[in-house]
């Protein structure tokens, strides 16, 4: 029991009020007591005793719960949004947050991933800046929307993943008559709360130079060789260097690894269940310092095992039908729904997919997560049924 609060005390301006309490384990109740209790409130002093189960709790307890977005819903109030909002300077990026339900408002998916749906109308530009946030772009639907990193045009289609580290300036622009929409991912909770952020303005308007629409990067024509680094390319980073990872590529891994599976060798992560990350081609380390992104396939009828992680994720599906249990939540789910997972919350995933609802007659997932953050730290933990490791 947390016997401490922050409640401003306006008798003494003091924000710490302790209160002494009979329970096991805590000193008795006496006038000694409370009088030590008012000079620790004075000096802004908590004792530990007073805080044990909440700083120092048996398992991680997440500020967050799952819950589940809509892709339909949420592309039906982008759109309207679209006909409302501006796109420059004021309705910046119209980017519009998945906000967790217990996180009191703010426009977090959890403690410390940002997910948003960004929508962009035929012909507009979404002004160029720069932040200090790891950033991605992930395309669930449509095309013919381009993002702008640091000068160089990059298209976005279906299935898509498009990282951006930190600090790299990057505008998008409509190239067709379409309006289309996506799925942003950053770090911004994680850095608003260790007070790391930082932002710029850029252009208004990008030039012409950066409104063709190559069929390839200058990044991907530099970088996106498999197994190839260019000997011309010095220190790179933070975050990939390669500014598209595109869905072909993508496809072919999975479909690959239920393939070898199917004859009889290894290759996917369990039963029915191909899984892919997406890399640094310069070091092999996550694509972005702050944030761990994948692709799982779930072949129809296969069941993944319950697994806890420490640190938070947020899944979308990019194609088919299924079942997730998070928790002691559960949820059927279709082509574009996102879902959020607390730390250390099992997750399962059932898949109820086939060619009537899915290319590739599999649940297909997309994953990004806090991971990189929680390793580096020496603070991630994994527990798969009963099996931690």
């Amino acid at each position: 029991m947390t016997q401490s609060s922050l409640a401003q005390d306006t008798a003494t301006g003091s924000p710490v009020r302790l209160q002494a309490v009979t329970a096991e384990g805590q000193p008795e109740v006496t006038p000694a007591l409370e009088e030590l209790y008012r000079g620790f409130e004075q000096e802004l002093l908590v004792p530990l005793w007073t805080e044990i189960g909440d700083l120092m709790p048996a398992h991680p307890r997440s500020r967050a719960v799952p819950h589940l977005w809509r892709w339909e819903r949420l592309r039906e109030l982008a759109a309207r949004a679209g006909d409302l909002v501006p796109v420059g300077r004021g309705g910046e990026r119209r980017a519009i947050a998945l906000a967790n339900p217990s996180l009191g408002g703010r426009p977090f998916a959890t403690p410390t991933l940002w997910a948003a749906i960004q929508y962009l109308m035929p012909g507009e530009d979404a002004p160029e800046h720069r932040h200090t946030q790891h950033a991605f772009r992930f395309v669930v639907e449509g095309e013919g929307v381009w993002t702008v990193v640091g000068r160089d045009p990059v298209a976005m289609r279906r299935g898509d993943f498009l990282p951006q580290a930190g600090w790299n300036w990057h505008a998008h622009h409509n190239a067709t008559a379409e309006p289309m929409a996506w799925i942003d991912g950053l770090d911004i909770p994680f850095q608003y709360a260790t007070e790391t952020q930082f932002f710029e303005f850029g252009r208004d308007e990008i030039g012409d130079a950066e409104r063709i629409t190559p069929e390839r990067s200058r990044a991907e024509r530099l970088w996106g060789h498999p197994g190839l680094r260019p000997v011309s390319a010095g220190i790179t980073g933070p975050g990939s260097p390669l500014l598209a990872y595109r869905w072909e590529h993508t496809d072919r891994a999975l479909a690959d690894q239920l393939a070898l599976e199917a004859e009889g060798y290894g290759g996917t992560v369990e039963p029915g269940h191909a899984a892919v990350r997406f890399t640094d081609p310069a070091t092999g380390a996550d694509v972005l310092p702050t944030l761990r992104a994948e692709m799982h396939r779930i072949a129809r009828g296969a069941e993944t095992a319950p697994v806890r992680e420490t640190g938070s994720s947020v899944y979308q599906v990019f194609d088919g039908s299924g079942t997730v249990t998070v928790g002691g939540t559960t949820w059927s789910v279709t082509r574009g729904d996102l879902f959020a997972v607390p730390s250390w919350q099992p997750l399962s995933v059932r898949s109820e997919a086939g060619s009537t609802d899915s290319d590739s007659g599999a649940l297909d997932l997309f994953r990004f997560s806090d991971s990189p953050v929680f390793e580096a730290l020496r603070l991630d933990r994994t527990h798969v049924e009963g099996n931690p490791r």
